[in-house]
């Protein structure tokens, strides 16, 4: 794995790590819709800002409709329907116990895609799933 990678793998792990904290502190005062509008409506702010800053905003401009559709689909399943079952959990159980078990959609990832894309299932990857399923059950006991 080359070095710049494994750096952005870092970074997204520590930022990931970080967040369900903060939000389950944050939910301490609010319902899950809220907290996950609040979330969206910052990110889209964000967003809008770095994309018209940077000058990328004509990609959005320029995406085919398949990829508006895909992507449209993908935010409302994981950022709106996701969010709102993930701050739900977060919010009536410990946080190490749901970040753990949210943690595994990976194991759903890899189901789908030998299902709908067509992917090899190989002896690692089978090793893999099975430490998955080994790790929800060992966080729930």
């Amino acid at each position: 794995m080359k070095m710049e990678i494994a750096i952005l793998l870092i970074l997204t792990a520590i930022l990931w790590g970080a967040t369900p904290v903060l939000e389950k502190i944050g939910l301490g005062k609010t319902d899950p819709l809220t907290g996950v509008s609040i979330r969206s409506f910052a990110v889209t702010i964000a967003l809008v800002l770095y994309i018209t800053l940077t000058g990328r905003i004509k990609q959005i401009f320029n995406a085919d409709f398949k990829t508006i559709v895909i992507f449209s689909a993908t935010g409302i399943i994981a950022g709106l329907l996701g969010m709102i079952t993930y701050f739900a959990a977060l919010k009536k159980a410990n946080t190490s116990q749901v970040v753990p078990i949210a943690a595994t959609y990976p194991l759903i990832t890899a189901i789908l895609s030998v299902l709908i894309l067509g992917e090899r299932v190989t002896p690692l990857r089978l090793i893999g799933t099975i430490l998955i399923i080994a790790g929800v059950w060992f966080v729930q006991i």
